[in-house]
């Protein structure tokens, strides 16, 4: 997301986050966006979704899931159905649970200029080619979701957990860079413009 802000022109400090999936992927997210600057104003788990136009308190969430409850048990917020969720107006979505968060009935419900796919799949085909069309820069589940696959191959190999974090550190941004650099200049969704 870092590496890709600037591709959507996007400011990280005080960019608005939506989250689905508040979760082993999701809720680090936040916690490393927030470093950022960034400001959660929507998330969701598999029981609900919640809204604060002001933003979120990252702990009161955090407390819930430890606690075994849902975000949507968070107090002072707006319920949101999985629709509405989409539709939240931000800067960064960050799909980080389940496949086909984005499809043919609710992309051009998107009202984000950043989309960085946390969860595999996160997005059909069409909605991917859809959000390109929109002007919206998604960064695909096989770059902003790779550190799983590069820390096991890293540990195989008998790496330490710091040179594991470096290795995923450089080699994600790295790829995100080129990826999308790729996209802009051959004018194709991030996916099909990356070298095979």
């Amino acid at each position: 997301i870092e590496v890709a802000a600037p591709f959507a022109g996007v400011a990280l400090d005080g960019a608005r986050i939506v989250i689905q999936g508040y979760g082993n992927v999701g809720r680090p997210a936040a916690h490393f966006l927030a470093e950022l600057g960034c400001v959660t104003v929507a998330v969701a788990d598999s029981r609900g979704a919640v809204y604060a136009e002001g933003g979120l308190d990252l702990a009161q969430l955090d407390e819930l899931k430890a606690e075994g409850r849902s975000v949507a048990d968070y107090a002072d917020a707006k319920q949101l159905t999985p629709e509405e969720l989409v539709a939240v107006e931000c800067e960064v979505w960050v799909p980080s649970a389940r496949p086909d968060v984005f499809d043919r009935g609710n992309v051009d419900t998107l009202r984000a200029k950043l989309v960085a796919a946390g969860a595999n799949i996160a997005t059909t085909p069409e909605a991917e080619a859809r959000l390109h069309a929109r002007g919206i820069v998604n960064v695909p589940d096989f770059i902003a979701n790779a550190g799983g696959v590069i820390c096991a191959a890293m540990e195989y190999h008998g790496s330490t957990q710091a040179a594991v974090f470096d290795e995923i550190r450089e080699r994600i941004r790295a790829n995100t860079q080129h990826v999308l650099e790729a996209s802009a200049r051959d004018r194709k969704p991030p996916r099909q413009a990356a070298p095979e």
